[in-house]
């Protein structure tokens, strides 16, 4: 069976160790493509129907107002289906202690009964927060597996770590 990495990234005004850079690709589409890249697996990224500020500042108020009223984002579209792959990366950046809402969204749209879910996310310290034990709330008859947390200044080194991970 095929294997499957599904990501949210956000690139504009990203934070990188106490600094805001603006970036045209977000650092959990990278880890995302060097997944793709070990796997040969698909690839399909979450994206928001009502895309976050491009400001990182606003960005933060906004996803911290989406946690705080448990909300369910709308994403622009969903795989026909996810029957035929056993094993799904789920990738994201660490958003408030957990992942984006717009992944929760994603991932109650699906049944993973019976799949091995993989997580990854970016973050600047925080490493997966409670987002693993949310997978696994989320997505009961999933096996989770170990995850990869890679900090945001480390994406350019990190080939290495997702190819033991795998």
């Amino acid at each position: 069976m095929a294997e499957l990495v599904v990501y949210f990234s956000r690139a504009d005004e990203n934070y990188f160790g106490g600094d805001i850079r603006s970036v045209g690709v977000g650092n959990t589409e990278k880890i995302a493509s060097m997944i793709e890249e070990v796997t040969g697996a698909d690839s399909f990224k979450i994206e928001p129907s009502n895309p976050y500020s491009q400001n990182y500042y606003e960005c933060v108020e906004e996803a911290k107002a989406d946690l705080q009223n448990d909300a369910r984002p709308d994403i622009k579209g969903y795989l026909d289906n996810i029957e035929d792959y056993n094993t799904v990366y789920i990738g994201y950046p660490n958003y408030c202690g957990t992942m984006p809402m717009h992944v929760f969204t994603f991932l109650e749209h699906y049944n993973f009964s019976g799949k091995n879910i993989k997580p990854f996310c970016t973050h600047e310290g925080d490493g997966f927060g409670q987002s693993v034990d949310d997978i696994k709330r989320i997505c009961p008859g999933a096996v989770v597996e170990r995850g990869l947390a890679i900090k945001g200044d480390a994406i350019g080194t990190a080939k290495k770590a997702i190819e033991n991970w795998v």
